[in-house]
């Protein structure tokens, strides 16, 4: 079944075009041009064919928090978010810490709409103690460790890992990427939000900004040393993207993502002690906020990505203190970024498909230009349509988005993954 996207403007790495583009049977695009015609048309007029979307940065639960979601459910969530690969992160349970879990997470997410890319931990049950078993996963085809959840605290064990996974690159063809969730628990122990003028009003025990400045400083500082691949997840200080910009400036090979909620909420939204805005590291300040859309603007930060944290209700509907941290983020993604992080259309594109999927080591299949034998893994969004979030209407299992009732502006309209449309007219295909 061939299938035409017709009447869109193609946006890519290689610019603007108004063209159709048709997928062959073949799971690749067949052709690019004006005046094509298939079995299936799906309509693009007036809306932007792009390369699909890659997450670097999703927790969908499976395998032991099937309660709060499943690879199935997050997939599809990610397929109306216009995502064709998501990064599963490895807090699961059990622990994603060797080959077993691996073909685990691989296996479910061959049955649904998205890539699912598993990461894995860098130490065992992300405990912090013990090296995972890296060159097993390597082997395994994981590219991508994280203990995410719980920055790696013990500096010597850190530098261990990073050494080892230099010597890893050859394996894998790439260099091996360790994602790290700054976070100094010492520091951060207690803390339910961000610790400044807010916290002080509410009552709230604060986590300090230094909490997670103090490991990005560390990191940097260990990649100088080992010529590790750092990849620092969800940054949300000031100082933390102006250590960052640093970095790369010197030429350490450092990338870095950050999320929608940190450059469209600040910690004044916990004023209405709504658990639903607590989050890990959590809301800043006004202007941490500006400093990460800059970072953005100027390429510091590389990437968005959701940390996409589904939770039942029940565990949400907990006192703001004893409430797990977390918020949905794959279906409100792109609206957010196009609506408030200041950049213009081609370059929320490139932050939401095209450079995550050069981090996540999958731009042969992902991200790729609009061209004849390319994969095609697309997606065609309308950048003009508004709508209401209602997390009871969302894919996930989980209803804990803190846009609800919040009118966006930006929508997916078809998905199409490996030539298969899955998303069609906003409705995603089961």
């Amino acid at each position: 079944m061939s299938v035409v996207l017709k009447g869109g403007r193609v946006i890519d790495r290689t610019g603007e075009r108004m063209l159709d583009v048709e997928v062959g049977d073949d799971g690749r695009i067949a052709a690019v041009g004006t005046g094509l015609s298939g079995e299936v048309e799906l309509d693009a007029s007036g809306c932007v064919v792009s390369p699909g979307f890659v997450d670097l940065h999703a927790h969908l639960r499976e395998p032991g928090q099937e309660e709060a979601e499943t690879i199935e459910t997050g997939a599809r969530g990610g397929s109306l978010g216009g995502y064709t690969a998501l990064v599963a992160m490895p807090n699961t349970d059990p622990t994603t810490d060797c080959v077993a879990v691996v073909d685990q997470v691989r296996n479910l997410g061959r049955r649904t709409t998205c890539e699912v890319i598993p990461s894995a931990a860098m130490t065992v049950g992300r405990d912090g103690v013990d090296m995972a078993p890296m060159g097993e996963l390597v082997d395994a085809g994981v590219g991508i460790f994280t203990d995410d959840g719980t920055g790696l605290q013990d500096p010597r064990l850190m530098r261990r890992v990073m050494e080892y996974s230099t010597g890893l690159t050859g394996r894998l063809g790439r260099p091996v990427v360790l994602a790290q969730h700054c976070e100094v628990s010492a520091l951060s122990a207690g803390g339910g939000m961000h610790e400044g003028e807010w916290s002080s009003r509410l009552g709230i025990p604060g986590q300090p900004a230094e909490a997670e400045e103090l490991m990005v400083m560390r990191d940097i500082a260990l990649v100088r040393l080992t010529g590790a691949h750092m990849h620092f997840q969800h940054l949300s200080t000031a100082s933390s993207v102006a250590m960052v910009r640093g970095a790369k400036a010197a030429g350490l090979p450092v990338t870095a993502e950050a999320t929608t909620h940190h450059f469209t909420l600040t910690d004044a939204a916990c004023a209405s002690y709504d658990p639903v805005f607590k989050v890990h590291p959590p809301l800043r300040t006004d202007a941490d906020v500006a400093a990460v859309k800059e970072g953005l603007a100027d390429g510091t930060i590389d990437a968005v990505a959701t940390d996409h944290a589904p939770h039942a209700p029940h565990a949400k509907e907990r006192p703001f203190d004893q409430a797990p941290p977390g918020m949905l983020g794959l279906e409100t993604a792109f609206a957010l970024t196009l609506d408030e992080s200041g950049l213009d259309l081609p370059e929320v594109l490139a932050v939401l498909s095209w450079r995550p999927a050069a981090i996540a080591g999958v731009a042969d299949r992902h991200g790729a230009d609009v061209q004849p034998g390319a994969p095609a893994n697309l997606c065609v969004v309308d950048p003009d349509e508004t709508w209401t979030v209602s997390g009871a209407a969302m894919a996930s299992r989980s209803l804990n988005t803190p846009y609800e009732g919040r009118t966006l502006r930006g929508r997916v309209r078809h998905t199409i993954r490996a030539g298969e449309p899955v998303v069609v007219d906003g409705q995603a295909r089961r």
